[in-house]
């Protein structure tokens, strides 16, 4: 088994479900993302969702993450994913191209084939249409930000050839990682999965090893592995306060996930961390949960979530403190020493 030894990157990423209205939301994510920045963490992820704000709350990430631009400084802010098929790749394009450079080159670009079926009837799509369509999108926007000559004789202003090193593509398949690993991409590993039928008790590592291994064997001569693994984690001060959170939140899904065909063997609440992929606790605790994750120790960015927690907005800031100091040291963290003389000096101003 292949395993990268680049050193580990510390994300957090919202799906923005804060249980609060539209405004309160981002305003709320948007304080979590500085939070972030304040305590250490490389990268920050937004998800996109279209119409549904049960499932996620933004469906323009490049706009939000555009009010972000002043009100951070190193932290580098990605999309988890932008769904492409649903997009005007040209408009893509620009709106990328335009924030990375507002952002003085932070902008990491995850892309995804999209969400539930139903979503893509307004654009006009099937969700049968998805994988035909990202593909080509794909292309399109990898022309214009080389600067390549489009449709009439336009080219894309400004140019961002660098931001093919700044891709990443989503998936939940092997065939899905060889394809990021041949377009030279970063893999993006969900932080759960359905299991197959016939083996409804696989760990996610059992899933997620074979698309690394389908990724790296794909991966061209001399380019630098980037695998992202997404996972649910609530840290608390204690374990007693972190469970009570789980609970709720995870009650609060699962008649979803079941009506999706997503089984939930029982129903306690250790039952549901298990069938949700979940770790919670103490530092302690998540530490032991995570290291356990083979999968998760072959990835270079190590993106953490509270969903499906979905815990109140000040106890989302206390896990992300505690798993700054207590949790990502223990996986292979490291600060980043530059950045953090960065935020000193720009908090003595």
């Amino acid at each position: 088994m292949n395993t990268p030894t680049f050193p580990k990157r510390l994300g957090f990423f919202s799906r923005v479900l804060d249980q609060v209205d539209a405004r309160t939301r981002y305003r709320l994510v948007a304080e979590q993302i500085i939070h972030a920045e304040r305590h250490g963490f490389d990268s920050a992820w937004i998800a996109q969702h279209h119409f549904n704000g049960d499932e996620g709350g933004l469906p323009a990430p490049l706009v939000f993450l555009a009010g972000l631009a002043s009100r951070t400084s190193s932290i580098r802010l990605g999309t988890g994913v932008i769904t492409l098929p649903m997009e005007n790749p040209v408009r893509v394009a620009e709106d990328t191209a335009v924030l990375d450079t507002l952002l003085d080159g932070r902008l990491e670009i995850g892309f995804g084939t999209g969400g539930t079926p139903q979503a893509f009837l307004p654009f006009g799509l099937e969700s049968s249409q998805r994988t035909e369509v990202y593909g080509k999108h794909l292309a399109v926007v990898r022309d214009a930000w080389a600067g390549r000559e489009l449709t009439g004789g336009n080219r894309l202003y400004p140019a961002a050839p660098h931001l093919h090193d700044h891709v990443w593509q989503a998936t939940f398949s092997v065939g899905g990682g060889l394809r990021a690993g041949r377009d030279g991409d970063g893999l993006m590993l969900s932080r759960t999965q359905p299991r197959p039928p016939e083996t409804p008790d696989a760990r996610l590592s059992d899933l997620q090893n074979p698309i690394i291994d389908a990724y790296l064997s794909a991966l061209p001569s001399g380019r630098q592995p980037r695998i992202l693994g997404s996972r649910s984690l609530f840290v608390a001060d204690s374990r007693k306060e972190a469970l009570y959170f789980a609970d709720i939140g995870l009650r609060r899904i699962v008649e979803h996930f079941k009506a999706t065909g997503f089984a939930v063997p029982g129903e306690t609440t250790a039952d549901l961390i298990k069938a949700f992929d979940v770790h919670v606790g103490t530092p302690d605790d998540v530490v032991a949960s995570l290291q356990a994750d083979t999968a998760l120790a072959r990835v270079t960015d190590l993106v953490f979530q509270v969903h499906s927690v979905d815990p109140p907005h000040e106890y989302i800031l206390r896990s992300l403190e505690l798993t700054a100091a207590h949790v990502a040291p223990a996986l292979g963290w490291r600060q980043d020493i530059s950045n953090e003389n960065e935020r000193r000096v720009a908090a003595r101003v």
